[in-house]
């Protein structure tokens, strides 16, 4: 792994991408079965900070997740207070790591294009009708760039993040089951028309992770 923004340890390194309203990644967190589990996890930049952008936030201020649910992440949060932020463009990554238990030997994907270790702490909880979140500050303390890409825009990949989102909720009493299936058959079209290969392959698994 590359090094860049600060020292390994030293509380000092940088995020290495600009976080605008919510960005999506996976973040990879150790086990009790010394197995790093690999999820899905929305970034927020800080309050205040201009147009969503973390390096335009106060000082100090740090960036937050959420976890809902009594989840792995969750749980190794609370037991290695730390993981590894990672930003992916592997939609089949994306899909396993929403929809089913994906474990790991090594903390950081072969699909990353950079990563963030992290320490987390909660610093707020509640819930959302039968739903329980715990809120997280996570504070870099190394991070890596492995690949520099320029950036293109794929409406197959944005659909395969949204139809994630919509069949993660399918056995969530608060959310419509009709109007999230209605949401994955649009997401699926657009994917297979719009997305490569990996991008169908991403459609394929989500229907054998999804429920019937």
């Amino acid at each position: 792994m590359s090094e860049s923004g600060g020292s390994v340890g030293d509380g000092t390194a940088e995020w290495p991408v600009e976080l605008r309203g919510v960005t999506e990644s996976l973040v990879t967190t150790l086990g009790p079965n010394d197995l790093w589990n690999v999820a899905a996890l929305g970034l927020h930049p800080p309050e205040g900070g201009g147009e969503g952008d973390a390096r335009d936030g106060p000082p100090d201020a740090p960036v937050t997740a959420r976890t809902w649910g009594n989840t792995r992440t969750r749980r190794n949060f609370h037991r290695q207070g730390g993981g590894y932020v990672q930003f992916v463009r592997d939609p089949v990554d994306f899909v396993d790591a929403t929809l089913s238990i994906f474990e790991v030997e090594q903390p950081v994907l072969d699909s990353a294009a950079a990563w963030v270790e992290v320490s987390v702490e909660q610093v707020d909880s509640g819930a959302e009708g039968d739903t329980e979140w715990e809120e997280w500050t996570l504070t870099p303390v190394a991070s890596g760039v492995e690949h520099e890409t320029v950036p293109t825009i794929n409406r197959g990949f944005n659909a395969v993040v949204e139809a994630t989102v919509a069949a993660s909720r399918l056995d969530v009493d608060a959310y419509d089951e009709a109007e999230l299936r209605n949401r994955l058959s649009y997401f699926e079209e657009v994917g297979r028309k719009c997305g490569d290969d990996r991008v169908r392959a991403a459609l394929d698994r989500l229907r054998d992770h999804s429920p019937e």
